[in-house]
């Protein structure tokens, strides 16, 4: 009896467990109540649970902040050379050509405008004594004759009738006997000076004065003060002029200028044929295409057909001004002949165009004088800080006029030399084309 009551019950808690699990599975709605401290424990789980679950979801939402790597520094740029890189190094640059590089363009350094110009070398003063000759014909023959270093040793030309002129002063003429003609049947005396004998002279002279003249004298020979020089034929109306076309240009251009000037004077632009205009801008560069002009046609040219010769305007009025100088009488070959240094440097440097670098270059290289010095050419000062053993790299940074040699100095080396200052004053431009060490 009480078996089958224990066996009726736990059959019925069974079915009851049964039917509580199918609506469980059939409705998750439905909670039974439960006690307290299981629902408690379910509940704390169950926090838990969502506590880790909102942890996760914030550790994946969280954002990492990577450092960033500062920028390379680029290397100083320096100019001594970079040292040998290692094996690595050169390895990744193999691969990796670098970029084509432009090279620096040099920079030009700006003239001083307080600093006075360089005065004209040799090469352009050349065109002083350069004459204008017509084709086909010969070279004069050289003339002996008596010879002065104090006085005029050129054989001129009258700008007008083209007679020869020489000097008529009683020490450069022999008694009796034209001032042109050769002096044949003379007797000279060893102390006798001609145009033969001048330059060896003068040589002798400045090598007994400062041994350290002959190595420049025997490499340079100086064609100017030579018989062939002395026997040059020279219009001082053209050396004059070739003076002013020449100032403030190359020495090529002048010589342009000067044949375009030339051309306008020939036969067909005398006539008036349109063909002369052709002529004159197809002309060639040379001046020994036809004959210099006289004064009297420059001065009636008037100055717009001047200038088509490239002339500038003050150009144009100073070759007009000179000529009228010479038309007028106040300056003739005579004259530029006998007078003395000084009243040729006065009278010349009275002409508009005419400075006193452009007078000593014309006593010089036109009327072959002897004892000329210019103090105020750059390039005779820059040969004598040289000759003197001074460093001229580093005195050309100095500026000034007076950078190499104070004027001073110059008159005191330079006197030593008299009478034969203009030879002294040509070797001094040759000065830097000889070793400096071969004069100590």
């Amino acid at each position: 009896m009480l078996s089958g009551r224990l066996a009726s019950r736990l059959l019925f808690n069974l079915v009851i467990s049964i039917r509580q699990i199918h609506l469980n599975q059939s409705s998750h709605n439905i909670i039974f109540p439960r006690p307290v401290s299981q629902h408690r424990q379910i509940t704390k789980m169950a926090a838990t649970r969502r506590s880790a679950r909102l942890s996760a979801v914030s550790d994946a939402t969280k954002v990492v902040e990577i450092p960033i790597p500062p920028p390379p520094v680029p290397p100083a740029k320096t100019r001594k050379r970079k040292a040998v890189a290692e094996d690595t190094a050169k390895d990744s640059a193999k691969e990796t050509k670098p970029a084509p590089s432009t090279p620096r363009k040099r920079r030009l350094l700006k003239a001083d405008p307080s600093e006075p110009p360089a005065t004209p070398t040799p090469q352009a003063a050349a065109l002083i004594a350069e004459t204008t000759s017509t084709p086909n014909k010969p070279k004069p023959v050289a003339i002996n004759r008596l010879a002065d270093p104090n006085r005029t040793n050129a054989l001129l030309l009258s700008p007008q009738t083209s007679r020869i002129i020489s000097s008529s002063a009683p020490s450069a003429q022999a008694p009796g006997s034209p001032s042109a003609l050769p002096l044949e049947g003379m007797k000279f005396t060893p102390t006798t000076t001609t145009t033969t004998n001048l330059l060896e002279e003068a040589c002798a002279h400045l090598i007994k004065v400062d041994a350290r003249m002959k190595p420049l004298i025997e490499k340079h020979h100086c064609r100017i003060f030579s018989p062939e020089g002395l026997g040059e034929r020279i219009d001082p109306f053209e050396s004059l002029a070739s003076g002013i076309i020449s100032q403030q240009v190359s020495g090529a251009a002048a010589k342009a200028i000067k044949g375009r000037f030339v051309a306008l004077f020939n036969q067909d632009h005398a006539n008036g044929s349109e063909e002369s205009t052709v002529h004159l801008l197809e002309a060639e560069e040379d001046t020994k295409k036809g004959k210099f002009p006289t004064p009297s046609q420059v001065a009636a040219t008037s100055l717009e057909t001047l200038r088509t010769a490239g002339l500038s305007q003050r150009k144009a009025e100073y070759l007009q001004g000179l000529a009228e100088k010479f038309v007028s009488g106040e300056l003739t070959a005579q004259m530029l002949a006998d007078a003395p240094y000084e009243e040729i440097l006065e009278k010349l440097t009275a002409v508009r165009g005419l400075g006193k670098w452009s007078v000593e270059m014309f006593a010089c290289f036109g009327l072959k004088r002897m004892d000329v010095f210019s103090l105020g050419d750059l390039g005779v000062q820059r040969g004598m800080a040289a000759f003197v053993g001074r460093d001229i790299a580093k005195l050309k940074a100095k500026g000034g006029k007076w950078k190499y040699m104070t004027e001073k100095e110059m008159e005191e080396i330079s006197g030593r030399f008299k009478p034969y200052r203009s030879l002294f004053m040509w070797y001094m431009w040759r000065v830097e084309e000889t070793d400096v060490s071969t004069l100590e």
